[in-house]
């Protein structure tokens, strides 16, 4: 679905009128095309904390091009600042003094970095410090522009050897529509970062499972998954099967039709799983649905099945009950990752979606019950898209949909490409360290997130 006003703004027309009515201009987001570099450019790199000594050298093993001397005129496609020095508020000048000379200095579509300690593992002027820098990457994410992406990553002592995977993804048109995030390296278990191969095919001999993967959302989660190397396995109803078999033909991956719902569902993807493939390395909870009206109206209804009930039982009740199967089967291998999507309804809230947003809200709550409990390096975390760009939202009402899709930071909806690009950064063997974190995909919605 194209994205209309975007076409009128970007029009000569479109141009003059928007700046004169203070319109937003939403930029064309770069996105990444398999194969190519991670970054096409270069990434001034600063800060005096535990990893500026090694951010060159980290960047040059993911083919980006890094530099610290910043005295001249060239322009950069990405900033990276070592925050993790700070230990008392006055120090924060240092944002301002790195940032504000090179800000006009960004290409199109830069992204930006700042490192930092997880504040809740230091204490005193330290923890302060540290917890100033979340308020300055979403501000700054929501005034860079030009496609930009601003994010904080708190990466915990001793976990510096293992921040590969994500900045190739914060990096990269990778995070094309992810911006204003928190994401936390070594928080939670593991500090040590998994080793990668190959970066183009970072899940070469995977297995991956994906619910729901016949269309939409799901679909691309199984092409990139696909791309990055995985043996995909995807599932969905039987009312979907023949597009299922289609998409995994395609692919040359596995398929398993079923209702999630099923009181045997767990057991028979545990079954399938570990007779045909060994166990699974990647578990994706995509399967979702929506029944929405205002809760005043949401009577049970056995007739027509129950709209509260048929919700939190495909978003919530079945990822759970899978999860727990494939665990105690010991059916995920070690060093997997299991990721579950969430939705911003379920932090922010939305009108007539109580029972989406409580099941959405409760995959978050997944995430941190067994955050703290996984043990053979597997990871959990969640995504939780925001207006992103499917067949489903081509329903909504023109005026309701085009509001919905400004309301952020970059002033246009997503596409599915971007759920799917976080959820492989999640799944590849370098994010061993990446646990128990819930990322935006929504451009940074100016409400909420």
């Amino acid at each position: 679905m194209s994205d209309l006003y975007r076409g009128f703004t970007d029009s000569a027309i479109g141009k003059q009128v928007s700046r004169l009515l203070g319109l937003p201009q939403p930029a064309e987001l770069e996105r990444y095309d398999a194969g190519a570099p991670l970054v096409d450019g270069t990434v001034a790199v600063g800060g005096r904390g535990r990893l500026a000594d090694e951010l060159v050298g980290i960047l040059d093993t993911l083919g980006i091009a890094a530099v610290t001397d910043t005295s001249g005129d060239d322009t950069f496609k990405g900033l990276v600042l070592d925050a993790t020095g700070l230990t008392s508020s006055d120090q924060l000048v240092a944002l301002r003094d790195f940032f504000t000379p090179l800000l006009r200095r960004l290409d199109r579509c830069p992204r930006v970095v700042v490192l930092g300690t997880p504040p809740e593992l230091v204490t005193g002027e330290e923890r302060v410090a540290q917890r100033a820098l979340e308020g300055f990457t979403r501000s700054l994410g929501k005034e860079i522009g030009r496609g930009g992406t601003v994010q904080l990553v708190y990466v915990a002592e001793g976990a510096e050897g293992a921040v590969h995977s994500t900045l190739a993804f914060l990096l990269s048109p990778k995070s094309a529509y992810v911006s204003g995030q928190v994401v936390r390296i070594g928080a939670h278990g593991s500090t040590a970062g998994g080793e990668v191969a190959d970066w183009l095919k970072p899940l070469d001999g995977r297995v991956a499972l994906v619910t729901g993967a016949s269309r939409g959302i799901g679909e691309q989660i199984a092409r990139v998954l696909h791309r990055d190397g995985a043996t995909v396995v995807g599932v969905d109803v039987p009312q979907a099967a023949s597009e299922l078999q289609a998409l995994m033909k395609e692919l040359d991956g596995d398929h398993l039709v079923l209702d999630i719902t099923a009181k045997d569902a767990p057991q028979r993807i545990a079954r399938h799983l570990k007779e045909k493939h060994g166990g699974v390395d990647v578990v994706v909870h995509n399967a979702g649905i929506t029944r929405d009206r205002r809760l005043a109206n949401m009577a049970a209804s056995a007739d027509k099945g129950d709209r509260f009930e048929q919700v939190i039982a495909v978003n919530l009740t079945a990822p759970e009950r899978i999860t727990r199967e494939l665990l105690d089967q010991k059916a995920i291998n070690d060093n997997g990752s299991i990721v579950g999507v969430a939705s911003i309804a379920g932090i922010a809230g939305n009108v007539g979606q109580t029972n989406y947003a409580a099941s959405k809200a409760g995959v978050i709550g997944l995430v941190d019950s067994l955050a703290d409990e996984l043990d053979r390096g597997i990871t959990i975390n969640a995504v939780a898209p925001g207006f992103i760009i499917t067949q489903m939202t081509a329903a909504v009402p023109f005026a309701t949909r085009e509001v919905g899709q400004r309301l952020n930071a970059m002033a246009q909806g997503g596409l599915p490409v971007d759920v799917a690009e976080t959820i492989a950064w999640y799944a590849s063997p370098g994010s061993t360290a990446v646990t128990g974190n819930v990322v935006r995909v929504c451009g940074q919605m100016m409400l909420g997130a």
